[in-house]
């Protein structure tokens, strides 16, 4: 039996309470200045692409419950409770894409993903509520398990109804997120992108200026000036004025202003706060559109590092959270959860059909085989598999080079005639 007092933590926290536990759990403000938190980092284009494309990879993929046979191989276990619910529909509000690519911008940008694990009479999952990660508090019990303080929710709940998902941590009991190990990098990319848009929206950087000599007198009034200027704007500036001609008088001269080297390195700056918020999420720029080091020699060797070294251990994490939380302890023997990763490492048509030729020819890949895997149905025959005539065993071989008798016969023959 739970009782909350083991945890010393006294009363229910408030709202409040809640807030600020929150708040120091992810975000704060960066030596650059400016707030991080989960909104702020999302109005970036490359924060926002890089989270987006991590839970819409990890979403479009298959995750499917498999069984283990006794010769060694699996088969779907379409008749347990559970694959439907990991692999169509998670609840009775959200589809498994919607579930998962939820959940990979939750880890993404908070570290945790938390969902609610509901449960029949025998203990198998029915189905799977995503919530909030700002809602929920983790706590260490006197078991050393986690329990959860969930925001709206009466009483703490152990870990058999809460389904944790977890990021990089340092104590294992709290993902940690990347807005709070790496404010200063995202708050670098925010503060440049905030001085980018002030010098547009509040910039005195002028196109140039109009010179008058000392000799030619001032101009005694402001509104005198002003029409100077603008009637050299309304005559020279615009599209309709495009290389149009213009004639000063008085010995004016107009001088064009360059921009300076500091306002030129803004836009490299920008440049390489894409490829430090890449970095922090281990994508190759190319995936999110900053195509300046991309070439055709390297993309799709990215693209596999991408599968490999980024998609790949987001799921083993995952795989091995649902296979804790979700399959009943004597379950694990014989079931497993598994996501399909090989739509994303399906190459060009000309390359896949290349690669099963090669398998067809060496004899580990049926007509049928390979029509599954381009999403086709089977045909008549098509289980059947090749061996190469050219290869055999060498110990075979070596047997074989005796003649039999009625090869010696058929010998004897044919030189008795000659």
């Amino acid at each position: 039996m739970f009782f909350p007092q083991l945890f010393n933590i006294g009363a229910r926290p408030s709202s409040q309470d809640f807030s600020q536990w929150i708040s120091s759990m992810s975000g704060g403000t960066s030596r650059a200045g400016t707030l991080v938190t989960k909104e702020t980092a999302m109005a970036n284009a490359a924060f926002h692409a890089c989270v987006t494309l991590l839970a819409e990879s990890v979403a479009q993929l298959p995750c499917e419950l498999y069984r283990r046979t006794k010769d060694g191989g699996r088969e779907k276990a379409t008749n347990h409770s559970l694959y439907d619910v990991i692999k169509y529909q998670p609840n009775r509000k959200d589809t498994a894409f919607e579930f998962y690519e939820q959940g990979q911008g939750a880890l993404a940008t908070e570290g945790n993903d938390f969902s609610l694990i509901e449960r029949n009479g025998a203990g198998f999952v029915t189905e799977l509520f995503h919530i909030n990660p700002q809602k929920v508090r983790v706590l260490k019990g006197p078991d050393l398990l986690p329990y959860y303080d969930i925001q709206g929710i009466d009483g703490v709940l152990p870990m058999r109804m809460v389904h944790h998902v977890k990021a990089f941590s340092f104590d294992g009991y709290l993902g940690q997120s990347p807005l709070q190990t790496n404010k200063d990098v995202i708050g670098l990319a925010l503060a440049t992108e905030e001085h980018a848009s002030a010098v547009f929206s509040r910039g005195t950087t002028m196109s140039g200026v109009i010179e008058r000599p000392h000799t030619a007198g001032t101009i005694k009034t402001q509104e005198g000036i002003d029409r100077i200027l603008s009637k050299f704007a309304e005559r020279n500036s615009g599209l309709a004025n495009l290389f149009s001609v213009g004639m000063l008088q008085e010995g004016m001269q107009y001088k064009q202003l360059s921009m300076d080297n500091e306002k030129a390195q803004l836009i490299q700056s920008r440049n390489f706060n894409v490829v430090d918020i890449c970095r922090l999420f281990k994508i190759p720029p190319h995936m999110v559109q900053h195509l300046d080091k991309a070439s055709f020699n390297n993309i799709e060797h990215q693209g596999l590092q991408f599968v490999t070294n980024t998609v790949l251990p987001w799921l083993k994490r995952r795989e091995a959270a649902m296979m804790r939380d979700l399959l009943l302890p004597e379950e694990r023997k014989d079931l497993y959860i598994e996501f399909n990763v090989s739509s994303l490492m399906r190459g060009d048509q000309k390359s896949r059909y290349e690669s099963y030729a090669i398998g067809r020819q060496w004899g580990f890949l049926s007509v049928n085989d390979i029509r599954r895997m381009e999403n086709m149905p089977p045909i008549a025959g098509g289980e059947k598999y090749l061996t190469p005539l050219n290869m055999t065993d060498s110990s075979t071989m070596q047997k074989n080079t005796d003649a039999t008798p009625q090869q010696l016969k058929a010998i004897e023959e044919i030189l008795c005639q000659a």
